[in-house]
């Protein structure tokens, strides 16, 4: 039984960001991908503080590495934030866990 993961990354724009969630569902990498509204980053980048509004996408799937690897690949940023965590199974819910496995190819 394949691992499922929740992937967080962060997006210039609504636009970028649904376009990018578009992608991973149809190339059945993710069963899943939730966008919040914009909120503020701030952060220090090539020795300058920056402060950017940013959208959040969560992303649930059992293709972590594959699925990273193809989110860099369509993010518009340099070096995007790209963070996975692996869901435990215990206390998740088993049969939601068992749609995203079938979703996302796991």
């Amino acid at each position: 039984m394949s691992e499922v993961s929740l992937i967080y990354t962060t997006w210039p724009d609504m636009a970028s960001a649904k376009a990018a969630a578009n992608t991973l569902l149809s190339e059945r990498l993710i069963a899943c991908a939730n966008l919040l509204p914009a909120g503020t980053s701030l952060y220090r980048w090539d020795g300058k503080m920056q402060e950017e509004a940013e959208w959040v996408m969560i992303l649930k799937t059992a293709r972590g590495q594959a699925c990273s690897e193809r989110v860099k690949a369509v993010h518009p940023y340099e070096e995007p934030a790209i963070l996975e965590w692996l869901v435990e199974e215990d206390g998740s819910s088993s049969g939601f866990l068992d749609w995203v496995r079938a979703e996302s190819g796991g």
